[in-house]
């Protein structure tokens, strides 16, 4: 059964171990080995995400942990609807977050149980150590649509506000993988395999997280298959 999309809010999953809530394999998102298997793959829900009708599309190759790509991923999204004259919903942009971001779409629960900020060294503005996936939540609070109200919903650039203008976000199941085996080498996973892991990371996902097989093998088909054209920030 194909499970690559898991909405943790929908009391949808799963059977899990009580002591850790860990799914077992077949309710895991990608499955549970090292490379995801094209049988593990929901490669129908990817193709209605990111095949949609658009006369424009583009995607975002996240690797580092830089959050001002979500800045100029509302930026594109406003300079094509309000600059160009697209119609926002023919305009197709896809987040393919691989390497650190790909915990951009880990849920504060994994963030908070894996110390995803201190395995990552990752702080705030201020300094701080962020402990839970501070990049989520809208960040304005004004319902204003219009896109000169600075702290509208147009110049939100939190990533549940983009996903709501229609921006898809993917979660590479080699990055989960990879990051498990460090968590547990790091000393943050204690007693866990690395199945274990990413198991408990791949079921726990922000609402509308997509996982694909690999972040970078998933930019080719974007580009190649679907007319995808390329953004990153440096």
């Amino acid at each position: 059964m194909n499970r690559s999309h898991f909405l943790s809010s929908g009391g949808a999953v799963l059977a899990t171990v009580a002591s850790g809530g860990i799914a077992f394999a077949e309710d895991v998102p990608g499955g549970t080995n090292l490379i995801e298997r094209h049988a593990d793959f929901d490669e129908k829900l990817f193709a209605k995400a990111v095949g949609k009708p658009a006369d424009v599309r583009q995607v975002w190759d996240n690797v580092a942990l830089r959050p001002n790509v979500m800045t100029n991923i509302k930026n594109s999204l406003n300079s094509l609807q309000f600059g160009f004259g697209y119609d926002p919903a023919r305009i197709s942009i896809v987040a393919v977050n691989h390497g650190p971001s790909a915990t951009y779409t880990y849920t504060d629960y994994v963030w908070q149980k894996y110390r995803i900020g201190d395995f990552f060294d990752v702080k705030d503005a201020a300094g701080n150590r962020i402990s839970t996936n501070a990049f989520l939540a809208p960040k304005n609070s004004d319902p204003s649509t219009d896109p000169a109200a600075e702290a509208g919903v147009l110049q939100d650039t939190g990533i549940a506000a983009l996903q709501a203008r229609g921006v898809v976000f993917l979660t590479c199941h080699t990055a989960v993988e990879e990051q498990s085996r460090g968590l547990i080498k790091a000393g943050l996973a204690p007693g866990m395999t690395p199945a274990d892991v990413s198991a408990d990371i791949l079921t726990h996902l922000i609402p509308g997280a997509i996982v694909v097989p690999g972040g970078v093998g998933t930019l080719a088909v974007l580009q190649t298959k679907y007319g995808y054209t390329y953004a990153t920030v440096q």
